[in-house]
Parts: structure tokens; sequence; C-alpha cells
């Protein structure tokens, strides 16, 4: 296999506030996330992708919490050819990824790997633009853009396949999620920019698409809303994911929904609002009869991984895969292939792949494949 010289950039501290319920890590949420119990999601992930990763490489990465503690831990330690630029302090900030991956370019790399979520895609956008051929692996809290491989082992596998020439080359777009806003329960997205990216078709993520609010669509969501209820079951917790569909469910109960958030409904009655990971945990305790309610992302397809880790795999465990309702609209299911998880549990993934059934309208489910 060809060598490639490869760039590798983790940004320590994104995707901590998911499991917390922060929805972000940007500003002060790092602090709040701190204070709440969070761990690093990003080590993990960049591990993973390192000891999968076949490909020859030279590897070129950031100081310390930025890729080399990483690296040194990693199969590809020996294949470390260059630590690229110094951190200012030991908190790294987004001038640090800016300015690491301009250097990084200046190596010459062929490839740049970066971890984190939206917010690093942007501080990479700002730093690079559409100069550096790029690729990044998940591990924020959202990840709404395009720029991202569905999960790390399918990063290393395009790196793999970039290795060997066998990869397209497209410009990806990055969304803008404002998270301030986030948290207030409004979802403000706008197009920040392009970065250009190597594709393996089914390996690379598509950027959400919003809910379109035509009114066939709306009567959709209210008629899937009817079916579930009239399906719920007395004396058991129901989970309820993010999003407009599941929201729809809480107006046909009569009770409030936190659009972004994660509520939990027990005899028609809201007993947890915007919880996280402790807060579900706790629940499952007290109510072991339980549900999940989740709505893949649009354009993506993601039901568990991608703006809900507050439903943890250990969430997920607890409650079981029979117990996972998945609702959709016809227009959602009709953009997309399959549906995908990443929970950032290998064993909890494979767990909830294959067919699962679809409710898509009160009389109609569809049989979809997770992947």
């Amino acid at each position: 296999m060809p060598k490639i010289k490869l760039g590798l950039l983790v940004n320590p501290i994104a995707g901590m506030g998911g499991r917390v319920g922060l929805k972000g890590t940007d500003g002060e949420a790092y602090y709040l996330a701190l204070k709440k119990g969070a761990k690093p999601v990003t080590p993990g992930r960049a591990l993973e992708f390192l000891n999968t990763l076949e490909a020859n490489i030279d590897l070129y990465i950031a100081p310390g919490p930025m890729g080399e503690k990483i690296a040194k831990k990693s199969k590809h330690s020996n294949d470390v050819v260059k630590v690229v630029g110094m951190l200012k302090s030991e908190k790294t900030t987004a001038e640090d990824t800016r300015r690491i991956a301009k250097q990084m370019m200046e190596e010459g790399i062929d490839l740049l790997v970066f971890v984190g979520g939206d917010g690093t895609a942007r501080d990479i956008v700002d730093a690079i633009d559409q100069k550096q051929l790029t690729l990044g692996i998940p591990s924020g809290v959202k990840m709404y853009s395009a720029v991202f491989a569905v999960n790390p082992v399918a990063a290393a596998r395009i790196v793999e396949a970039f290795a060997e020439g066998r990869t397209t080359e497209t410009l990806a777009e990055v969304l803008d999620i404002d998270e301030e806003a986030y948290r207030r329960n409004e979802l403000k997205v706008r197009l920040y920019g392009y970065l250009k990216i190597p594709v393996v078709v089914g390996l690379v993520q598509a950027s959400k698409e919003p809910s379109a609010g035509l009114e066939e669509e709306e009567e959709n969501k209210k008629a899937i809303a009817r079916r579930i209820v009239e399906e719920m079951e007395p004396d058991t917790l129901y989970i309820l994911g993010a999003g407009t569909t599941v929201k729809a469910i809480a107006d046909e109960l009569g009770v409030e929904k936190t659009l972004l958030g994660i509520d939990a409904v027990y005899n028609g009655k809201v007993i947890g609002k915007d919880l996280d990971e402790k807060g579900i945990l706790k629940l499952l305790e007290k109510y072991p009869k339980a549900k999940i309610i989740v709505t893949p992302i649009g354009g993506q397809g993601f039901i568990f991984g991608r703006g809900n880790q507050q439903i943890s795999p250990e969430v997920i465990r607890k409650v079981g895969k029979k117990n996972i309702i998945i609702i959709a609209t016809r227009k959602k299911v009709d953009e997309l292939d399959a549906l995908r998880v990443d929970t950032g549990d290998s064993k909890v993934d494979e767990m909830l792949k294959g067919y699962v059934r679809v409710v898509i309208d009160y009389h109609e489910d569809l049989m979809m494949k997770i992947l």
C-alpha cells in the first residue's frame, strides 16, 4: 500500500456536553460539563480510528491532548514523524485548532483528519478553507455537517481507500449551529462554508435536512402521534427523544416537550424534562418497564449518537432493543437509504443493527435496516 502523509488533530473537549444534556461544549458550557461529571469523548474515538487503520502512513500529529498522547497509545505510535505546533496552555482553544491545522497544511500532508464536532469543522474552515483535503471523525454532540465519516471505523476505511486511490473528492457542507439558541430549545442552522473531503459511498454522512414544515407532513406527524398515544401501555416509562416528530406525541398527550432535549412520560404525565444520562438512569431504577421513542435525523438517518447522547449505551442496554420505537414521516424515510447508529459503544451498535419496524403513519409501518 502506498505511504501517505496523514495529519491528525483532536479537539479534546468536543462532545463532552452530550451525555450531561448540555447540547454542546462551546464557551462556558465546557466548565458546566466538568461540574456535571462529563468525561472526554474524543480520545477514545481517535484511538479507535488509529487502531482500526491499516494504511501505510507517516503521521503528523498535534501536540499533547490534541493528538500526541493518543497516538503514543495506538498501534501507529512508531509511524509518528512529527509533532506539529505548540500549545500555549493546558486548556486548548479554537485558536490552537486553527493555528495547528494551518501548520499541518504547510507540512505538505496529503490528508488532515480532525476529531470533533461542527464547531471544530468551522475552525478548520477558518484555517484552511478548501485548500487541504480533510475528513472529520464525529465526536461532538450534534454533527449536522457533511464532512464527517459515519463513525471512527468508517473514517479508517476511507483513509485506506484514499491511500489506494479509490476515493473521489467533493466539497462538503459545514453548518453553523447557534449553541446558545440550541440550549434554549431553538434550532438555528446556517451554511458556514465548505471543506474538501475524500468520499467512499456509504461511509460519509450527509448534512442534516431541516424539517420542511409542509401541511401534509405536519398531518403525517399528528397521525403518527395518535397511533403511538393509543398504543401506549400503562405503568410504562416512555423516554421521548428530540425532534418535531416526537414532539407531536407530547402535543397529542397535551403536555410540554423539550424540542431538542430528552423528556420522560409516565401514564400521560411528564416526570422528567431535558434529562441528562444520569437523570434517565435514575428514572429507569424506579420505572424498569420502559420504552424509548426516537426519530431519525433528516438526511442522515441517525437514531442514536447525534444530538441525543443522553440516551447512552447503558440506557439502551437497560431498555432493550425490542422496546425502542422508531417513528418517521413518509417524506423523511423517502430521503433515507437506511437508518444508522453511532452510540460510541461498538457492542451496542452491533446489537442495534438489522431490520427494524418504523411507524410512518396511523395505519402504516415500514421495515428499514439499521447499518
